[in-house]
């Protein structure tokens, strides 16, 4: 019997063991609720960059993180009351090594109990001495200023050519980072680069000497490199100009041959405002400028700068008309069940109309209930070449009393044409929501040609959609934005436009 006892007592004693040890590991498993990197996406980073990590977890207790590097718990002041935050911060330094591995973190409780958990994305520390390069691909590459988004993206720094060599520093998620000079820096996103093996060599150029020239329709800079490297344009006013950086390249340009035939452009010079960044200046003879693009010819940069129209007048001018929206993109719905992509085709019908009506040719980005993505209509228009562009919308807000019509344009270049538009909109009647600039929407984004967007007013609003949804109103936005478009010519006249074309002809 006392044998029994025993054996009893020490079965019990086993289980009391193993009850512990369960209760020890699963104390240790719920010390940790959740580890990340900040921001909390697959990273590439170099000597310099910082390493963030936040865990959240038991509070008052010792963390680490990457080999023993601390993480301080965060006051509850900084935190909203919540106890358990705990951050840190290492300084990637040269010669570390990290390829493609989650951080590891570990939490150390009162009583010496130990946890440890890994962030669900991955880090990789990059080697200088090994750059990483890529090459934009398709039409629409282009390149970001930072990481941040909203609805219309991160906020773009302009478009590229495809083959441009970028140099990548670094990536967050899906965006790499591109070092452009010795100081200067911004994000590609990852589906228009393709990686390239690393050890490349950074790109670099001198520049040749241009030459500048005009034939029946452009005026033309060419300047050539040893690289596709890239650049930024900025059109400026006051006086009209237009400035292309091109990032890597210094001068060897010893001189610039300027020859017959240019009607756009005026001086031409360039400056050095860093050891790699070479920047083009080019006047223009017009007070309002009409559009230019970039691209490569092989190596050699060519820009191209629009001409104005022979005469500033609608009969004989190319105008597009974009109906925002369409197929299975509805846009925004007001409380009858209206639907801005049917609202803004029955607009931009009723302005071809009014538009050809006048003279003008127009152009459609659609003109049936279908499916067309922002991308298919920049690259079709690019084609289409016209003077300027409408693209029409509806504006939605959760706010139900906001109502009025507004604009929206991205270039100050291209300012006169959305406060033009503007004007004429608020002469139906419609109270004033503002002209908006500086706007990171696709169709504001081409530097092509003149284009403005219009949100004729807001289908949240029960007033404003009543209006929007009455034929006669529609008729009346298109009659409207028909005499912004005169309006907008009629102030170019009368800014001038230069020696080689005079007002009067204008007017003829």
């Amino acid at each position: 019997m006392l044998r029994a006892a025993c054996m009893h007592f020490s079965r019990g004693c086993g289980l009391l063991a193993g009850l512990i040890l369960s209760y020890k590991a699963t104390y240790a498993q719920t010390l940790i609720q959740r580890a990340e990197t900040v921001p909390a996406a697959d990273q590439w980073l170099q000597p310099g960059d910082r390493l963030q990590v936040r865990v959240q977890a038991q509070a008052g207790c010792q963390a680490t993180f990457f080999g023993g590097k601390p993480l301080v718990e965060l006051a509850p002041a900084l935190t909203k009351g919540q106890r358990g935050i705990y951050q840190g911060t290492y300084v990637v330094q040269p010669g570390d090594t990290l390829h493609d591995r989650p951080i590891t973190v570990e939490v150390l409780a009162p009583d010496s109990t130990r946890s440890t958990a890994s962030t669900r994305n991955k880090v990789r520390f990059l080697n200088p001495n090994e750059p990483q390069l890529a090459l934009t691909k398709g039409a629409l590459a282009y390149l970001n200023y930072g990481i941040g988004e909203d609805r219309l993206g991160g906020a773009k720094l302009g478009y590229l050519d495809s083959l441009v060599v970028l140099h990548l520093t670094g990536r967050v998620g899906n965006l790499y980072r591109v070092q452009l000079s010795g100081s200067q820096m911004a994000w590609v996103p990852q589906e228009v680069i393709r990686l390239l093996p690393p050890g490349g060599f950074v790109p670099r150029s001198l520049t040749g000497s241009w030459s500048v020239y005009g034939d029946s329709l452009y005026d033309y800079v060419q300047v050539p490199l040893d690289a596709r490297l890239p650049y930024r344009s900025q059109l400026l006013t006051e006086p009209t100009r237009l400035a292309v950086d091109v990032f890597g390249a210094t001068s060897n340009t010893n001189w610039i041959t300027q020859r017959d035939g240019l009607q756009a452009l005026s001086d031409v010079h360039y400056e050095q405002p860093e050891p790699d960044v070479f920047r083009l200046v080019l006047d223009l003879r017009h007070k309002q400028a009409w559009g230019y693009s970039i691209a490569y010819q092989g190596n050699t940069l060519v820009i191209k700068v629009k001409r104005p129209p022979a005469k500033l007048r609608l009969r004989g001018l190319t105008i597009a008309v974009d109906a925002g929206h369409g197929g299975t993109n509805v846009g925004a719905t007001g409380a009858t069940g209206a639907r801005e992509k049917d609202i803004t085709l029955a607009i931009a019908q009723r302005l071809r109309q009014e538009l050809t009506r006048h003279g003008a040719r127009v152009v459609m980005t659609r003109e049936t209930e279908k499916t067309v993505e922002n991308s298919d209509r920049i690259l079709r228009l690019r084609q289409l070449n016209p003077n300027l562009l409408v693209s029409i919308h509806v504006n939605s807000t959760g706010n139900a009393t906001t109502q009025g019509t507004s604009t929206y344009y991205r270039y100050l270049a291209f300012r006169p044409l959305s406060v033009a538009l503007y004007e004429a909109m608020r002469r139906t009647g419609l109270k004033g929501f503002g002209n908006v600039g500086s706007f990171n929407f696709g169709l504001n984004g081409p530097t092509e040609y003149p284009n403005a967007l219009v949100e004729t007013a807001f289908i949240s609003n029960a007033e404003d959609e009543k209006r929007l949804i009455d034929p006669r109103f529609q008729q009346q936005i298109a009659e409207q934005l028909t005499k912004g478009i005169e309006e907008f010519l009629r102030r170019t006249r009368r800014r001038g436009i230069g020696g080689w074309l005079s007002a009067k002809a204008q007017e003829q």
